[in-house]
C-alpha cells in the first residue's frame, strides 16, 4: 500500500492576482535547493486517520497557525515517487514573516553520531500562481491547475 500525505493550499486574491502559500522543506538536504522544491503544507498519515484533519494538523505543525474554513477538494495526485498527496483549497491570509514550524532530529553530518534538530519548514511565502509553478514540487503542480479551474466555475 503507498504512503499517504494530505495537506492545504491555501490561496488569496489580492488586485485581481491570484496567490497561492507554499512551503519550503527545512534540513540540509533542501537548504540550497529553490526552483522545483517548494510544497503545499502537507504530512504523511495513517490508514485509520481523518485526511483533512491530517492536513489542518501539518499546517499548524509547519506554519504555527491553526486554520479552519470552507475547505474544497482538489482530489489526490500520485507523486512520482508513488505517494499519494490528497488536498482541500482554502480561502484565507496569513503572515508569511511570522510563522513558525515543529523541528524534528536528524543525525548532521551523516555518520558522525551528532543529532541536530532542523525545522520541518524554513521558508513560507505568497507566490502568484505563474512563479508557484517554477517552485513547487513536479507531483504537485498539478494542484495549482485544479484550484485555478474550481475557482473559474464560480
Amino acid at each position: 500500500m503507498p504512503k499517504r500525505s494530505a495537506g492545504l493550499l491555501l490561496y488569496r486574491r489580492t488586485d485581481r492576482l491570484l496567490e497561492v502559500f507554499l512551503v519550503h522543506p527545512g534540513g540540509p538536504f533542501w537548504a540550497k535547493k529553490d526552483i522545483g522544491a517548494w510544497s503545499i503544507p502537507k504530512g504523511e498519515y495513517a490508514e485509520a486517520e481523518d485526511p483533512i484533519a491530517v492536513a489542518k494538523r501539518e499546517f499548524e505543525e509547519e506554519t504555527g497557525v491553526a486554520i479552519d474554513g470552507a475547505f474544497v477538494s482538489l482530489g489526490e495526485l500520485k507523486q512520482p515517487g508513488g505517494k499519494i498527496v490528497s488536498a482541500w483549497a482554502l480561502e484565507g491570509n496569513c503572515d508569511a514573516a511570522g510563522l513558525k514550524s515543529n523541528t524534528f532530529p536528524m543525525e548532521w553530518p551523516p555518520r558522525s553520531g551528532q543529532m541536530k534538530e532542523f525545522p520541518e519548514v524554513d521558508r513560507w511565502e505568497w507566490f502568484s500562481v505563474e512563479a508557484a509553478r517554477q517552485r513547487i514540487l513536479s507531483g504537485q503542480r498539478a494542484f495549482l491547475d485544479r484550484l485555478q479551474e474550481l475557482l473559474e466555475a464560480l
